[in-house]
């Protein structure tokens, strides 16, 4: 296949809207089972906590937090936390655990909120986008905010609710909802302090013309980056910026990704142009410059109304943070006929590649193929590192079976580093698929106004192996693939790692594994009861201790913690019920 690059001179593209509608991101699961309690005290503390919030105070003294949802701002999801090691890590245990939907009764099945932790305080969103804070050891329910009974009751014609998480910063916590608004709720109390709808600034950006919103928001020195979702809809992607302080624009203009409706390489199509910004970005706080990753371009499947490498679709893209004013950008794949978005959050990396040190940006497609640029210039460090089966001819109205199917390759699953063995840890999905491309613009038009997602889409492929997932260590001194190993089921939430040589990830199934990163053998298993694991856990420590938290979905989504000597029952196997097998 084809990469390009491309750059231009101190500016973005260009600016007006003209938007189309609906979704296929639904991840409103169902089917788990409830999880094992916790130690008695733990769940009488989670069961408190329904009733009534706690006084606005935490457990302990001194904390060292995972205060975003990388862990730090380069998103490596790696915390130089030691005490779990390989020698203990059977001693884990559930701390605590809380069944959201018991706290409160409408919180939406499935979750696939990232935990952030602040100074002892456990803050995560939900699907149907509530927001609760949680003292990080006890249990003890601080505040939960809610949306508006009227507002919220509008979700569903979004095609979705999920959400994946909050930003905690400027004494605030910042959420983005399903129809497209930013909301700041006060870090302390919960109380909202201001919310606004994008549309305010930006008047086409609403559900009605196929935006919504699932993203976690990223803060950083005074400004809430907020990507866009919708790309298969026919949406205008972009990245934005708003001040933390009124949630008013920080930058002139946003990031737009794709030309507007009958310019440039959409001059002869009748729908827009896709490119949404799945997940946050990553920021070099020492040259000021961010990192995010562009979706894939519409229609999909069908390429003939958008001739040429359709710019700045499966891309990662590097702006300044403080301006959004392009620095360069790189593209995956040019002219995606598969949905191969570049959906995961970039990292950025102090790595050493060929024997020396250097500032990279990497990141993992839904293409398989995984991909380093130099940080400051965007040159070439490791061009399509397969990590998947590869086999993508062309679509036809009649379908060809393709690999990666529409699920990736990796889809938005974070990836983690660990320096000590230099190796990135990728999270895959290994299931073909049948597409149909349309025969023409004007066939499979939708009841939204110019989305023709998927031509005439796609389909499970008869006697195909059922999916499943991968983890992969790549070595980015050399390039090379370290190893692979093999899960029940697709790869869908992602890696956090520590010093200690140890990454964790859940599975569908509802499991949490403890991996060594250096061998990629699977030290520990927990089984919740199954509840379906699609997002990452967060660690930190509060008086020196160290835990690991994460949330589960299913008809029970719940929020665990956990830490050496916590209760060891584990659940009976489930089976999880992964909703859409299309997410953005």
């Amino acid at each position: 296949m084809k990469k390009t690059s491309f750059a231009v001179i101190g500016g973005v593209l260009a600016a007006s809207l003209a938007l189309t509608a609906c979704s296929n991101d639904n991840n409103n699961n169902s089917g788990a089972s409830e999880s094992p309690s916790a130690s008695p005290s733990a769940s009488a503390s989670a069961s408190a906590s329904a009733s009534a919030s706690a006084p606005a105070t935490v457990t302990g003294t001194s904390f060292e937090n995972w205060g975003t949802y990388g862990f730090d701002l380069n998103n490596t999801r790696h915390a130089p936390f030691t005490e779990i090691t390989a020698d203990n890590v059977n001693d884990l245990g559930v701390v605590w655990s809380a069944d959201l939907k018991t706290l409160d009764a409408d919180v939406k099945n499935g979750n696939q909120s990232y935990p952030v932790v602040v100074d002892g305080v456990i803050y995560i969103s939900t699907s149907g986008n509530q927001v609760f804070a949680f003292d990080a050891v006890t249990g003890n329910q601080i505040w939960h905010w809610k949306p508006p009974a009227e507002e919220a009751a509008n979700y569903s014609k979004a095609g979705i609710i999920a959400n994946r998480g909050v930003a905690v910063g400027d004494g605030k916590v910042f959420m983005l909802t399903i129809d497209c608004q930013l909301v700041a709720l006060d870090q302390k109390t919960g109380e909202l302090v201001k919310k606004v709808k994008l549309s305010d600034y930006y008047p086409d950006v609403t559900m009605e013309n196929g935006y919504y919103e699932t993203t976690a928001p990223l803060f950083y020195n005074g400004i809430v980056y907020v990507g866009s979702s919708g790309g298969d809809n026919g949406v205008r992607g972009f990245e934005a910026a708003f001040k933390s302080s009124d949630l008013t624009p920080a930058w002139d203009s946003p990031f737009w990704t794709v030309p507007p409706k009958g310019q440039d390489w959409l001059a002869n199509s009748n729908f827009q142009g896709g490119g949404a910004v799945w997940n946050p970005p990553a920021i070099d706080t020492e040259t000021g410059i961010m990192y995010f990753a562009v979706g894939n371009p519409a229609p999909d499947f069908y390429g003939e109304s958008r001739p040429g490498d359709n710019p700045y679709t499966d891309s990662v893209v590097a702006v300044e943070a403080a301006t959004g004013k392009l620095v360069w950008a790189k593209q995956e794949i040019s002219h995606d006929l598969w949905d191969y978005d570049a959906a995961a959050s970039p990292m950025i990396l102090n790595a050493t590649v060929n024997g020396k040190q250097q500032k990279i940006v990497v990141e993992g497609g839904k293409s398989g193929q995984w991909f380093a640029w130099d940080a400051a210039t965007g040159d070439v460090v490791w061009d399509g590192i397969p990590f998947a089966r590869i086999d993508h001819p062309t679509p036809t109205p009649e379908g060809v079976l393709v690999y990666p199917g529409v699920l990736g390759g990796e889809n938005y699953a974070p990836e983690t580093y660990d320096p000590a063995t230099n190796y990135v840890l990728i999270p895959g999905v290994e299931q073909g698929v049948v597409i149909k491309s349309a025969k023409s613009q004007e066939e499979s038009k939708t009841e939204f106004p110019g989305a023709m997602a998927f031509g005439t889409g796609y389909e499970a492929a008869e006697n195909e192996e059922t999916g499943y997932g991968t983890i992969t260590a790549i070595d980015v001194n050399t390039g090379k693939q370290a190893y692979q190993i093999k899960t029940t089921s697709p790869q869908r939430g992602g890696l956090s790692s520590t010093d200690s040589g140890l990454a964790f990830f859940g599975e569908l199934e509802g499991k949490m594994n403890a991996l060594d990163i250096k061998t990629g053998k699977i030290l520990w298993t927990f089984q919740t009861e199954g509840d379906n694991i699609q997002a990452a856990p967060a660690i930190f420590t509060v008086d020196g201790k160290e835990y690991i938290t994460f949330t589960s979905g299913g008809s029970k989504p719940k929020v665990y913690v956990f830490a050496l000597g916590g209760n060891k029952t584990q659940g009976a196997a489930g089976t999880a019920d992964t909703g859409s097998a299309h997410s953005k």
